[in-house]
């Protein structure tokens, strides 16, 4: 008997190869039961638990009777789209993370593109469970940005003096750390909260005040206000600025991954091979428990990275901070929507309550901004995190040549010291067709443009 006719007799997939063992065995122990297979087979499906001890039928009785508690199936809820120029493979993904049973809101914003699991660009919000790959494996990924008291002039007559501080200050690749360990708080707190983060804690502390591959980078640039912003505390003008994108580095991977095949393993088997990359813990199991202080602990640890990066270079430049924004995405919230409290996945989204600020880039030949969130419920308060990938890292690497892209950039103004050519203006969807389709999401109170950046140049896979 074969899988499809052991289907039409009600038998799910996942548990088919049970069934096979089970008929294997019956046969070969008594050639004349055979005849009787088909009519067993009825009755175990019909009524697992009058079977959970016999000694043929006993693993997929148990396999069936598991089912009884799974979560019940319900239609897919629906998600409103920010945005026109998305990949349809980032819908299908998003149409996907709809149908999970835990799944009560969605929204997709511009700057959308495939990922693991929950498409880059895709808030997701579910009831008391966390999906770690809807955060992604870059938790708590972070922009960072700090403005300087250096004469905005000083880019232009003494370029060099900032790469310089770029180069010295700061470290980028898979694995790379400093070569000091650097000091920041961040590491006296609790970091025994799972395995993954004791074990990980002296990786975490060499890469202290480091970056990653991938579209991770730390750059000079301007930032033009075109009224005085209270917040701020500046008036209109143009000033010196320092932006950083990078998150938890290698032990904020590991966290993911673990507790993601924890999750996996968890799945209900009928959701198994549908939903892997969006498996989930239930936040009052002991793994949901570890997991969300894992991810608030690096949380903490992205910011600090940051900290550091900003403390470095600014110190090195002889430069004092006078006023700077900064915000997560790649993480998930506790947060009160529609009445009740909601786990908020933003997976390459940026946060957008009400008077919330952020930091929304474009590319390195393109401008960023810092924005002030307008709390839209519609799209869970949310926002893009950037102008958003439309091409693939593969594609840009047969399409541009780094050598090529970097003496356009020189005739911008745009100094790259490095970087590789998946990440090449080009891969970016267009930053001001993004801002625009999400007038209704965020204002913008400032806009950066880059003219020195520094990032991996060894062409790694991230992601965002």
């Amino acid at each position: 008997m074969n899988a499809r006719q052991l289907e039409k007799l009600g038998v799910p997939a996942f548990c088919v190869g049970e069934a096979i063992v089970a008929i294997q065995r019956l046969v070969s122990e008594d050639k004349s039961r055979s005849k009787t297979v088909k009519e067993t087979v009825k009755q175990v499906v019909a009524a697992p638990h009058d079977f959970l001890t016999d000694e043929t039928w006993g693993e997929l009785a148990r396999s069936l009777a598991a089912m009884d508690h799974d979560p019940a199936p319900r239609e897919p809820i629906t998600y409103p789209t920010w945005g026109t120029e998305i990949d349809p493979a980032a819908h299908a993904q998003m149409r996907l993370a709809c149908e999970l049973p835990i799944a009560v809101g969605a929204a997709l914003m511009p700057d959308a593109h495939v990922g693991y699991g929950l498409p880059i660009g895709g808030v997701l919000a579910t009831e008391g469970a966390v999906i770690p790959y809807a955060v992604g494996v870059d938790i708590a990924c972070r922009m960072k940005l700090s403005i300087l008291d250096i004469e905005v002039n000083q880019l232009a007559k003494n370029p060099s003096r900032f790469e310089d501080v770029l180069n010295r200050g700061t470290r980028f690749g898979i694995g790379c750390e400093h070569e000091k360990p650097q000091d920041h708080a961040v590491m006296d707190q609790d970091w025994t909260v799972c395995r993954v983060t004791r074990d990980k804690k002296d990786v975490a502390r060499r890469q202290l005040g480091t970056s990653g591959s991938g579209n991770h980078f730390v750059e000079f640039g301007t930032l033009t206000l075109d009224v005085r912003d209270d917040h701020l505390g500046l008036d209109a003008g143009t000033y010196t600025a320092l932006l950083s994108h990078s998150g938890s580095r290698g032990t904020g991977a590991s966290v993911c991954s673990t507790y993601s095949a924890i999750a996996r393993s968890r799945l209900p088997r009928q959701f198994d091979t549908k939903f892997g990359y969006l498996a989930w813990l239930d936040l009052e199991s002991e793994a949901g428990q570890e997991y969300w202080s894992a991810m608030n602990l690096m949380g903490d640890y992205a910011a600090a990275n940051h900290d550091v990066i900003h403390r470095l270079v600014s110190k090195m430049l002889g430069a004092r901070i006078v006023a700077g924004v900064e915000n997560h995405h790649n993480f998930a919230w506790k947060e009160q929507h529609h009445g009740r409290e909601l786990i908020v996945h933003r997976k390459g989204a940026t946060p957008a309550a009400k008077g919330e600020w952020g930091v929304i880039p474009g590319s390195m030949a393109t401008p960023g901004f810092v924005v002030r969130g307008r709390g839209n419920a519609a799209s869970l308060e949310s926002a893009s995190h950037g102008a958003g990938r439309c091409m693939s890292r593969t594609a840009a690497r047969s399409k541009y040549k780094w050598k090529a892209v970097r003496n356009d950039l020189i005739e911008k103004g745009i100094h790259v010291l490095s970087a590789g050519a998946d990440e090449a203006p080009g891969v970016y969807k267009d930053i001001h067709q993004v801002m625009a389709a999400q007038a209704d999401l965020v204002e913008v109170i400032a806009r950066f443009d880059p003219k020195i950046v520094k990032m991996c140049d060894d062409d790694s896979r991230a992601e965002d």
